[in-house]
């Protein structure tokens, strides 16, 4: 899922800002960057961030602060030298500028750079800040992870509608079959004057019945709808409850909708009927909303 989440840390020696963005990924991919002198951190930044995401292309920027002392700042008595002399032997002494200009040109005051950071010392103050950061996107995350869920729980419902409507068809296919069979038949005995015993009709259409027959497939495809619920409600809980998703609710999620499209393609290829294939197009519809938008569920 989406979001965005920035956090703030500071100590005696550092101010840090660390941001996080998260956009879809069915697998988990975290890029990050940092200040100069910082990189190595790397290890511990993705170890943090995977603890609180396990799905999604997460990208990771810590912009750390120094609060140098002013001790840290040295004075470069040589280069201050060879300037005023350089000076001198284009204009003279009288054309030497005040004091002050001479110290804001380059390499006259020595700055702390990257190689004075300490990151192992420093990283407290990083987790920190990057530790907010993580429980803000995972706020913006939650409120997303609402929609969605109602958007799932929707498409659950179109599929169980026209489930319903297989299941009531069901038992009708055969007695149209035997109609359909019998019409085809009298045309056959009445135009080429041959005789059909009861029995082979009989026979015809228990092959057809047995051939159509989509109980199972309709008894386990509302099942798969019973556990693909149940899995949201119980994401929904241990979120609620604990701060924490339960482990692989999206892979679980991805795993019952290909179950309930293999047994939809196989109602589809048994039924032998029109209305039934119609219901069975609707619901494959839904299923592909379904498997679309659980590639972003954690």
């Amino acid at each position: 899922m989406t979001g965005f989440g920035e956090g703030r840390s500071e100590s005696a020696s550092i101010a840090v800002t660390a941001e996080v963005r998260s956009i879809n990924n069915r697998h988990l991919k975290i890029s990050y960057r940092s200040s100069d002198g910082y990189h190595g951190l790397e290890p511990q930044v993705e170890k943090l961030v995977r603890g609180s995401i396990r799905r999604g292309t997460v990208q990771v920027n810590v912009r750390i602060e120094r609060r140098n002392a002013a001790a840290d700042y040295r004075l470069n008595t040589a280069v201050l030298q060879s300037y005023q002399e350089q000076l001198t032997q284009l204009g003279g002494v009288h054309s030497m500028p005040p004091l002050e200009r001479l110290l804001s040109l380059p390499g006259v005051i020595s700055t702390p750079d990257a190689s004075a950071a300490d990151p192992e010392a420093d990283w407290p103050t990083i987790e920190a800040a990057l530790s907010a950061a993580l429980a803000a996107l995972d706020t913006m995350r939650r409120q997303e992870g609402a929609a969605l869920a109602e958007d799932l729980i929707a498409n659950r419902r179109q599929v169980e509608e026209q489930l319903a409507g297989i299941e009531v068809r069901a038992p009708l296919v055969a007695a149209d079959y035997r109609e359909r069979l019998h019409d085809r038949v009298k045309q056959a005995v009445e135009k080429l004057g041959v005789s059909l015993e009861p029995a082979d009709l009989v026979r015809e259409i228990a092959l057809f019945v047995d051939r159509s027959d989509i109980s199972e497939e309709i008894v386990r495809l509302r099942s798969h709808l019973e556990q693909f619920e149940a899995t949201i409600a119980a994401d929904a809980q241990s979120a609620g409850t604990n701060g924490n998703k339960q482990e692989g609710a999206g892979r679980k999620l991805e795993f019952i909708a290909q179950e309930m499209g293999r047994e939809t393609n196989t109602i589809g290829s048994k039924a032998n009927d029109t209305e039934i294939s119609r219901r069975v197009v609707e619901v494959k519809a839904s299923l592909e909303r379904v498997r679309e938008q659980v590639q972003n569920v954690e």
